[in-house]
């Protein structure tokens, strides 16, 4: 234990969730870039009808990016032990994949739209979705602390 009582590692798992929920809020943060996000005049608080591209290729908006920010931050917070990160991880997958199906159903031009999302959404929210449940599951097998204890 350190000298604050808190164990001084972090499981693999507690650091898988903190590492996701980095880059969530990295690309949360990024959103709101111009230049990074093509077409940032275009940027609408949600639906459609924005057009802004994260690095050319995601549709987002302002709604599309305070979600990614609310991931980011959820993340770390829920990183602070392995049950919370295993419940952030296979939930937010979970999550995910349920976007990837709605996007797959849902026009990309109706107002069901309203995140927004395109085809590059679809796909990476399938992408996430299939990893983050896979690290959920894989690393809350194996929650023996990586980093060293010391004496207080």
């Amino acid at each position: 234990m350190s000298s604050t009582g808190r164990t001084a590692g972090r499981t693999t798992i507690q650091k898988a969730s903190l590492a996701v929920g980095a880059v969530f809020l990295l690309v949360g943060v990024l959103g709101f870039i111009p230049g990074i996000t093509s077409n940032y005049e275009s940027l609408g608080f949600a639906g459609h009808g924005s057009e802004a591209l994260l690095l050319g290729i995601f549709q987002v908006s302002v709604l599309h990016n305070i979600v990614h920010l609310l991931f980011g931050i959820a993340g770390i917070a829920m990183a602070s032990s392995a049950a919370q990160s295993r419940n952030y991880l296979i939930g937010g997958g979970a999550i995910y994949l349920v976007l990837w199906l709605y996007g797959l159903l849902i026009g990309q031009d109706s107002a069901a739209n309203f995140v927004p999302v395109n085809t590059a959404d679809n796909w990476l929210h399938f992408v996430l979705g299939v990893a983050m449940i896979g690290l959920g599951v894989a690393l809350s097998r194996n929650t023996a602390r990586t980093g060293r204890t010391t004496a207080a």
